[in-house]
């Protein structure tokens, strides 16, 4: 059947509709996905130093930077002392859900769908996403805090330290093995280089207004709109 697809939309490599109740599992990137901003630029902001901050976090995005971990740490290391209230400044005053978020959460959890955020942010603002947006699974990357104010390191977890491209694959696959699905019954939503390894196992690829590359990649491209749109190909 042939749909009347919303402008914007870019499908590859499938023919709409797809039915929903043949996933199981969504995976989402959290910056700029889920979430308006790239959190280390509103963090960097604090220490006067945004616009050094995002020119790295855009060329790594682009895939201009190839080593996730490396750009990172980079970051990092500029945002050595900014108060921990700035990250709760963020969270109350800059943060936002992207458009059609909250609905294509909603179609998904009313299909069955379990939902996991996975991201090379940080745990500050990825629990209380997940929390707001009642999603199933996080995992993300624990920024050290000493005496109020973040040391331009992160804090090791059980799975290691840094969530680069390589972990969010991991993280779907492990999810998809604890689930007892295949991947090809996982949707993966992301707009950077980082997200195309998840991107490329899952059964569904959704790029949201995206980063070049990782437009022409995915199967399904939002270029404009709401992240909702994505449901006029999955009924």
């Amino acid at each position: 059947m042939s749909l009347d697809l919303p402008s914007g939309l870019v499908v590859r490599g499938f023919t709409p509709p797809l039915r929903l109740a043949d996933f199981r599992l969504a995976a989402f990137d959290m910056d700029s996905t889920l979430i308006d901003i790239e959190c280390i630029d509103e963090i960097a902001a604090a220490a006067g130093r945004k616009a050094e901050v995002a020119a790295i976090t855009e060329a790594t995005m682009r895939g201009e930077i190839a080593d996730f971990k490396d750009s990172l740490r980079r970051r990092l290391a500029l945002l050595e002392g900014v108060p921990e209230r700035a990250l709760h400044d963020i969270w109350e005053h800059v943060l936002g859900i992207n458009p059609g978020v909250e609905t294509f959460l909603a179609s998904l959890r009313e299909a069955g769908l379990k939902t996991l955020l996975v991201s090379g942010g940080f745990t500050f603002f990825s629990d209380r996403v997940a929390h707001r947006l009642a999603i199933d699974y996080t995992r993300a990357n624990e920024l050290e805090i000493v005496d109020g104010a973040l040391t331009g390191r992160l804090v090791s977890q059980s799975w290691g330290d840094i969530c680069d491209g390589a972990e969010k694959r991991r993280m779907l696959l492990q999810t998809c093995a604890e689930l007892g699905i295949a991947p090809s019954q996982a949707i993966a939503v992301g707009d950077g280089s980082n997200d195309l390894p998840m991107m490329g196992v899952a059964g569904l690829s959704i790029a949201y207004h995206a980063k070049p590359a990782v437009r022409e990649q995915a199967m399904l491209a939002i270029n404009v709109g709401g992240m909702d749109d994505a449901l006029a190909v999955l009924r």
